[in-house]
């Protein structure tokens, strides 16, 4: 594994001597403008693995993508590399339909500490939750970003994350839903507490989300990517593309339904991605991602 490898696939030409917070900034926004979000392996009949190598050798040399225990452990790597004091962390990811949490932990994120501070490094969410930049480790305080108003509250030693949502302006309404014309509302993403975790702490969750009949990742094929202004997603046939506040706090949202002929084209053209095996979409879950 070579960290100048890593850099040539995000395309990345700063610096990288000072393990500083601008430096950590650009790596992360570079990152997830390179490196999607998806779950295609299992759409794929190919296993996830949760191996540093393995993930190395798909994100890096295959120029795939991964969810959040690959890119965030791939991430991980990096800034330790770089010399960052990084910690894992466990998150537990809201289920808006359910109006709760789950009882497990279910996704991967970072603690950096840095200057004195503490900060939480996030590549691995993806979506219009994906955060563009990391965000410092205090409770009650709004910390703008270009996808919307971030901010984490804290209780009793148990963090949550939340997104404002800004309002939305969908051009071709026919192919969307009442989900995507949501008028501004704050919405949980996830909870986490500051228990400092161990890799082998995931590899029941990897196996289960990938495996479980009930797993949004089994019921939805998902590949997001992060642009210069917004963000493209592929979710089964369903592709939306969102321009970040194009106007007076106002998202932009583009969708189109691709057809299966079309599906390979869009995946390289759209995401930069090959795939070696026969892909098949899924999308059975109800579960907004938007």
């Amino acid at each position: 594994m070579d960290i100048q490898e890593y850099f040539a696939r995000i395309s990345y030409r700063g610096s990288h001597n000072k393990p500083d917070l601008a430096t950590m900034s650009d790596i992360f926004q570079h990152h997830i403008q390179a490196v999607p979000f998806e779950n295609l392996s299992i759409h794929c009949g190919e296993s996830i693995e949760l191996d540093l190598e393995a993930t190395y050798n798909k994100i890096v040399r295959k120029k795939r993508g991964g969810w959040c225990m690959e890119n965030n452990y791939l991430l991980s790597w990096v800034l330790k590399t770089l010399g960052y004091n990084v910690t894992l962390l466990g998150a537990k990811v809201y289920v808006i339909e359910l109006d709760a949490y789950p009882d497990e932990i279910d996704h991967l994120l970072l603690q950096v500490e840095l200057d004195g501070k503490s900060y939480i490094v996030d590549g691995g969410f993806g979506m219009a939750y994906q955060l563009w930049q990391p965000m410092e480790l205090i409770s009650g305080t709004d910390q703008p970003q270009t996808p919307g108003v971030f901010r984490f509250q804290e209780e009793s030693g148990t963090w949550y994350l939340e997104k404002v949502k800004r309002k939305q302006r969908v051009l071709n309404q026919s192919t969307s839903t009442s989900e995507n014309v949501e008028n501004e509302v704050c919405r949980r993403v996830y909870l986490f507490t500051l228990q400092p975790r161990d890799i082998e702490e995931f590899r029941g969750c990897n196996a289960h989300l990938q495996t479980a009949p009930d797993s949004l990742f089994v019921t939805k094929s998902i590949c997001s990517l992060q642009t210069a202004d917004g963000i493209r997603a592929l979710v089964g046939w369903k592709l939306t593309e969102m321009k970040y506040n194009y106007r007076d706090n106002m998202d932009l949202v583009e969708i189109r339904i691709i057809a299966d002929e079309e599906m390979e084209k869009t995946l390289k053209e759209k995401f930069n991605i090959t795939l070696d095996k026969k892909f098949v979409p899924v999308n059975t879950s109800r579960l907004s991602l938007f």
